[in-house]
Parts: structure tokens; C-alpha cells; sequence
């Protein structure tokens, strides 16, 4: 494990450059290139002497705006080399909430393709803080000293940080409220890897397909390949399923990371065409729920000693549980269908959770009185070596989101509502944000769906409140399965209202709306935006 006193999260790049030199560190087919851990690790050390020369230093935040590509790898690992503290913020946020992000982080440097320096320039992005442009595969005609003027040859070597030194800023996706700027720090990240190698039992020579560009950032750190699909990775959901399926199988992948969505998108068509992926040993999923069906239907893809995983966390804290397809399928899933909520597993290994009385207000100070019994639902909090410790210049945000202990520590609160059992699992219940309060009971998200989700004609429900606070009218949002008709609509609603019956925390919600496809997340095209539903539910309700 690396020293909690100086580290560097580009370090384990250096050492994986030692160790296995030749061995592909990243592999793009669509060009048709391929960087050895030996060309990676010396081209961000060449990057990072360049930025250093350039003013792109220790502690100087920097906006990356690269797509997956060869330079981003390079100019990750030479941010980090060179201390400095890269801001990312994803590509299909929006130019509202792209301006305001980088409001927020107030970054000096400016690093991105010509495309995104042009929405720079028009949209006036960053206009008061940016002292330094860099453009990537785009000349001087942006405005920006291009990415390989900057090279420097020699050795260089990176500063040793600490382990609370800061290390990145990532922006969480929105889905509930305004994008905030997670600070990690190198010792967060230095957790993660550690974390996951434990949880997965991940070996270097492993080959890594992730459909999320952070993830793959990881896989060089964690000693495996990153294998690079083509495909829009704003757009997960929508992704070619024949292409990722054909790169898996000819490069022999044996870790895929995926979000819900786009499981069940390859899921389908690789059931349909009789598709199996024979190296792959663990599939992973985050972002978001992944429905049972989505489950059986991958695993059918897999070999038999194959799993998929689906971690629990947020942008602040991942991993904080796991759970695994088989537990799932035997056990849990049934469970979900009658409304007990999602079970995501046990806590991973060196975290501590808890389950706390629901408030709105900030807590000054933790107490263990503030733990509620086994089989109570209140708020997630958790502690760990890998939980971010603030949000960039949001001071009001961190104090609600943090609670300090006596020791010098602090626990996070999830924002996710849930509860633990007997076997110490925990349970998500869903957002504290999302449950509807009505005038005589409080409703919430993930157990009302789970009991409508069990009609086959159903993709997935959503529930939402309509009304005055404290006094909501619940409203169940349903969107069907690809290829019903509208015409049993009427049909379907009628035995969704028997299905809630049969069940006391269910058996109030008497409107039912069907919506042909829901508003989701830009970063995994899974999270339901609430909010928005809501919003359309009233005006379509009497």
C-alpha cells in the first residue's frame, strides 16, 4: 500500500512502467493505437516538465476538457506528476451548467480540444480566472500554446504530495440539484485503487473495457490494459452493443465497467445473437440500480465462474458496498420485489457505516445516539479512508453533507435513504431528497417501484409527489417495455393499481401516468430525474 505520508497518485503508473514495460497500457482500435505503461509513463513525464515550465504547477487548477483519447491518458498522469489539480467536468452538462462549473472551480489553466476552446471563447467560459491555454490536436489557432510544444525531454521527477495534498476536482453529474465540485485529494484516490484491488481481486496483466472515462483512467493505476471502445460515452445508453461486443471478445477482455444502461443495451443483443464473452471474469455496474432482468440477461453472457458487481457510492465515496449477480439473483431480487428496497451489499473492507435519523439541518458533531436500529430506515452516513472531505468553494454544501467527530475525523451523509439487516447488508431505499411526504405517511422511491417493477410489461416506474410540502400527492410514472401499445395502457394501469394493493406502503398511490421514455443523467443515462418528472406529472394530473 502506498505511505499515507507522501504520495502521488500518478505513482503506481511509474511502478507498473518498472515492472511490465512493453505490456499495453491503453489500447484505442478505432486508431488503431497502442501506448505501452513505458510510453505513457515517460510522454506525462515529458508533459509534466513541459506544464511545470509553463506555469501548470504545483496546486494550479486546470479544466480538462479532453475526449477519451490518447492525450487525455498522457495529460492526466502529467497534471498529477506535476501536482497540479485537474477539474473534470462532463462533456454533455451543458453549457449553462458548464459555465457555472468552472465559475465554481475557478480554474488558472485550460486544457481541451479546439472544439471546446471556441465554446470557451463564444460562451466566456472561465473568462476571469484563465491565465493559460493549452489546446490539444488544434495548432495556435485558438488561442492556446499547442500540447506538443510543450514537451520536455529528460528526466523529470514528480513531487512527492501528501496524502490530504489535493489531487483533482470532479463534479458530480447533477442528477439532484446543482453539479458541485468534489475535492480529492491523492490519498482519496490512493484509497480507491486500494479498495477496489481488495473488493475485485484485480491483477496486473488484467485487460479493462471501461465505457466511462474516469474509470478507465484507473485501470494504468491498477496495472491493467484499458481497452478504449468506440463509442459516444456521453451517450451509454445509446451505444453500438455490436461493437463493444466484438472489441471484448478479439482483445480478450477480462473487466468490463458499465452503467445500468448500457448493460441492458449490450445485455439484449447479445442474448438475441447468441454473443458470449469467454475471458471476461467480472463484469462491474454503477450509477444507478440495475434491475434484476438486466442481471440475468448479462450473465447469460458470461461464464459460469463470471460475476457482475454492483457497487454502491457517489462521485463523494466509492466504493462503500458491493454486491454480486448471484446473491442477487438467489436471494435479494425477489426481496426487492416486494418492496423491501435494493439490497447493495456490505460495506467494503477498512469503511464504516451507519444509518441516521432523516434531517434536513446540518449536524454540528457526531454521537453514536444518532444511529437508528437494524431494519430502520434513515440516511446513509459513512467513513472511510476514501470519502472526500469537501466540496470546491462550497462551504454551505460541505457543512450539510459533513458531520466531524471528536477525533478529528468525519462522516459522510450520503444523501441516499436505506437501512441495514440482520446479516449486515445494507438497503437502498433512494433519494432523502426524492420521498414523497404525504398528509399521513411518508412514502419512499425505491421500495414503491420495486413492487410495480414485477409487471413484465413494465421497463421501470418512477414515483414522484405533486402538491404542497408535507401534504404530497404520490403519482407513479411508468415507462413500458419497448414495443406496448398504447392501446393497454388503460389495461396495464388497472393491474399496476391491484399489484400496489397487495402491499401497505403501496396500496395509496392511485394515480398512475405513463411516460414514453424518462428524463435521465448525462453521465451513466440512468439516474431518473425526479425533479423533472414531477414537474410534467402536475400538469398532467387533475
Amino acid at each position: 500500500m502506498l505511505s499515507k505520508e507522501s504520495v502521488n497518485i500518478s505513482t503506481p503508473l511509474t511502478e507498473m512502467a518498472r515492472l511490465q514495460p512493453e505490456t499495453a497500457a491503453i489500447i484505442f482500435p478505432e486508431k488503431n493505437r497502442t501506448l505501452t505503461f513505458s510510453e505513457l509513463d515517460q510522454w506525462s513525464s515529458r508533459l509534466a516538465a513541459g506544464f511545470e515550465q509553463a506555469g501548470i504547477g504545483r496546486g494550479v487548477r486546470t479544466a480538462l476538457l479532453v475526449p477519451p483519447s490518447p492525450e487525455l491518458f498522457a495529460i492526466t498522469f502529467a497534471l498529477f506528476k506535476a501536482g497540479a489539480v485537474p477539474v473534470f467536468i462532463d462533456p454533455g452538462i451543458g453549457a449553462k451548467n458548464m459555465k457555472g462549473c468552472l465559475a465554481d472551480a475557478a480554474p488558472t489553466a485550460f486544457i481541451g480540444i479546439p472544439k471546446a476552446h471556441l465554446a470557451r471563447r463564444l460562451l466566456g467560459w472561465g473568462k476571469s480566472t484563465l491565465k493559460i491555454m493549452v489546446t490539444v490536436n488544434g495548432g495556435r489557432i485558438w488561442g492556446g500554446v499547442p500540447l506538443e510544444s510543450l514537451e520536455r525531454s529528460g528526466a523529470y521527477t514528480h513531487p512527492l504530495t501528501v496524502s490530504d495534498e489535493t489531487a483533482a476536482i470532479l463534479f458530480t453529474s447533477g442528477s439532484t440539484g446543482a453539479p458541485k465540485g468534489v475535492v480529492y485529494s491523492h490519498g482519496n484516490f490512493s484509497a480507491q485503487i486500494e479498495a477496489l484491488k481488495d473488493m475485485y481481486g484485480i491483477k496486473p496483466g488484467e485487460i479493462d473495457l471501461p465505457t466511462f472515462p474516469l474509470f478507465a483512467l484507473f485501470a494504468p493505476a491498477l496495472g491493467m490494459t484499458a481497452l478504449i471502445p468506440e463509442m459516444d460515452f456521453t451517450r451509454p445508453g445509446s451505444v453500438d452493443a455490436a461493437k463493444i461486443l466484438v472489441t471484448a471478445i478479439k482483445y480478450r477482455a477480462t473487466t468490463m465497467f458499465g452503467s445500468p444502461a448500457l448493460l441492458n443495451r449490450v445485455g439484449r443483443y447479445g442474448e438475441e445473437n447468441g454473443i458470449n464473452l469467454p475471458d471476461m471474469k467480472r463484469v462491474i455496474s454503477a450509477g444507478a440500480p440495475v434491475p434484476a432482468a438486466t442481471l440475468e440477461r448479462f450473465a447469460g453472457l458470461l461464464p459460469a465462474d463470471a460475476e457482475i458487481f454492483t457497487p454502491y457510492g457517489a462521485t463523494e465515496c466509492l466504493p462503500v458496498c458491493s454486491i454480486g449477480s448471484r446473491e442477487v439473483l438467489a436471494e435479494t431480487a425477489e426481496l426487492t420485489g416486494k418492496g423491501r428496497g435494493i439490497c447493495v451489499g456490505r460495506p467494503v473492507r477498512g469503511l464504516s457505516l451507519a444509518v441516521i435519523r432523516i434531517t434536513e439541518e446540518p449536524l454540528e458533531i457526531w454521537a453514536d445516539g444518532l444511529k437508528l436500529p437494524i431494519g430502520e430506515i434513515g440516511e446513509i452516513v459513512v467513513s472511510a479512508p476514501q470519502a472526500t472531505k469537501e466540496y470546491f468553494s462550497r462551504i454551505e454544501a460541505t457543512r450539510l453533507a459533513k458531520i466531524p467527530d471528536d477525533e478529528g475525523r468525519f462522516w459522510h451523509r450520503m444523501g441516499d435513504l436505506g437501512y441495514l439487516d440482520e446479516l449486515g447488508r445494507v438497503w437502498f431505499c433512494g433519494r432523502k431528497s426524492h420521498r414523497v411526504i404525504t398528509s399521513s405517511e411518508t412514502l419512499y422511491t425505491i421500495p414503491c417501484e420495486g413492487v410495480f417493477n414485477t409487471h413484465p410489461e413494465v421497463f421501470r416506474t418512477a414515483l414522484v409527489g405533486i402538491g404542497a410540502p408535507g401534504r404530497k400527492r404520490p403519482v407513479l410514472c411508468v415507462e413500458l417495455e419497448k414495443g406496448v401499445s398504447g392501446s393497454w395502457h388503460e389495461q396495464i394501469r388497472i393491474e399496476l393499481l391491484e399489484i400496489g394493493a397487495e402491499y401497505p406502503h403501496t396500496a395509496g398511490i392511485k394515480e398512475v401516468l405513463f411516460h414514453p421514455a424518462f428524463p435521465v443523467d448525462i453521465r451513466h443515462n440512468a439516474k431518473i430525474f425526479r425533479e423533472k418528472l414531477a414537474v410534467w406529472a402536475a400538469g398532467r394530473v387533475k
